[in-house]
């Protein structure tokens, strides 16, 4: 019989019975079977609960990026992520800020939109003058869902009203402005746009049907900035190389795409370390980047009158510290006491100076000896491991590679058989 993946309350198993299955269906080995089954920090009943159909855990690196001052307080930044060169990269920028004082950071509140989408209105005008007189009246509503997150300082505190054309005609959006306090926020949000949308129906006479958590967060931005001298960096042709590389991102999309993805790097792997929403973030940070019509980078770049580098980024942070992955995952738990954070703001305002740094980063790899040098010293130790070297010859191996400028599968097998015998 054919294998199928048409299997009927899997959901239903035990995530060890779930294995045999896809055992089965994949023909694991014993070994590979092993592997899956092995749990580190994270165990396999409480990863159960976290995600459907669990069968295993798996694991990322975990590094540690230094020299971080942001605000006048040091930081120890966890990061989790698989590509190589990231940690240290952002470190050196780091240690080149703190002459001229390192990060400076801040945020908004920390508000998040939630949309109600309404259809088969017969009056837009008027349905969205309805909206807005009773806009206290549909806040209420809202609160009433979560009076702790009230008492908290939190809750809805606004909304907005917009007039819609789209291919199946005119819409009304209503957003929901609630301030989430440490959460990420879209539980909440989502069961408060659930609640007002009887409401909404009630003052507009059109029917409604999406009520969802925007992930563009607008008004929940962090802001960070910083000095570079052009000592630190090596020089003024360097200063230059880093303007051109900018300007570049600035003027195309396609250059751009990889400007932010170097942000990325450095807010997806501190965001993985404390278990938040890295889609989201992804989500957030590239719709803000293009919210003008045109993709745009993340950052800016200028020369001061001392001839020095000064940075700025802003970008949406929904981001929390309470809720979610983020409060029982344990090894986020150990990363968050590491940073020391103690607000989502906070949090927020670090992801800003972290993928400021490492924009910085890499840009100034780009303007002097090329992106590679450094990413395939580590890339090579990744080779040669692959090839089955053990010990001391993966660094053999690497450096072999490295010195002859050839990285690759075929070269780091010859080297390796060269070695053994």
């Amino acid at each position: 019989m054919d294998k199928t993946s048409e299997v009927s309350g899997f959901y239903k198993l035990d995530p060890r019975k779930r294995l045999e299955f896809v055992r089965d269906f994949a023909k694991l080995s014993e070994e590979e079977v092993d592997l899956l089954q092995k749990t580190g920090a994270l165990e396999l009943e409480q990863a159960n609960r976290m995600i459907e159909n669990v069968i295993g855990t798996t694991e990322f690196p975990l590094g540690i990026a230094t020299h971080f001052l942001i605000n006048g307080k040091d930081y120890l930044i966890p990061m989790v992520l698989e590509e190589p060169s990231v940690v240290a990269a952002a470190s050196n920028a780091a240690k080149m800020a703190r002459p001229r004082g390192g990060f400076h950071a801040e945020s908004t509140r920390p508000v998040m939109i939630g949309q109600i989408q309404v259809v088969d209105v017969k009056d837009h005008l008027r349905a969205k003058e309805e909206i807005l007189t009773h806009k206290e009246r549909i806040i209420s509503k809202a609160n009433e869902q979560d009076p702790f997150l009230v008492k908290l300082g939190g809750g809805a505190v606004d909304l907005e009203v917009r007039l819609m054309e789209t291919f199946r005609g005119p819409m009304v959006i209503v957003h929901l402005l609630v301030d989430v306090r440490d959460a990420m926020g879209a539980n909440v949000i989502n069961t408060m746009c659930e609640a007002v949308a009887p409401v909404i129906e009630e003052l507009t006479g059109g029917r409604v049907f999406l009520r969802i958590v925007s992930n563009l967060a607008t008004h929940r931005l962090a802001r960070a900035r910083a000095t570079f001298s052009k000592e630190a960096l090596g020089g003024e042709e360097v200063v230059e190389g880093v303007l051109q590389a900018y300007a570049f991102a600035a003027a195309d999309p396609y250059r751009c795409a990889t400007h932010n993805k170097g942000v990325m790097n450095g807010v997806i792997a501190v965001a993985l370390a404390t278990a938040n929403d890295t889609r989201a973030l992804e989500a957030g940070a590239h719709a803000y980047a293009a919210k003008d019509g045109l993709y745009k980078p993340l950052t800016h770049w200028e020369r001061n009158d001392d001839g020095d580098l000064v940075g700025s980024i802003e970008l949406p942070v929904a981001v929390g510290l309470v809720g979610g992955a983020t409060a029982v995952h344990p090894i986020a738990k150990i990363c968050r006491k590491i940073l020391g954070v103690k607000t989502a703001q906070e949090l927020g305002e670090v992801l800003a100076a972290v993928g400021l740094a490492q924009n910085l980063a890499a840009m100034r790899a780009l303007a002097t000896e090329g992106i590679q040098r450094g990413h395939l010293k580590l890339h090579a130790r990744n080779v040669a491991a692959t090839v089955g070297a053990t010990g001391e010859l993966i660094d053999l191996v690497a450096k072999r590679m490295v010195a002859e400028g050839k990285v690759s599968y075929d070269r780091a097998l010859a080297i390796l058989k060269e070695l053994q015998k």
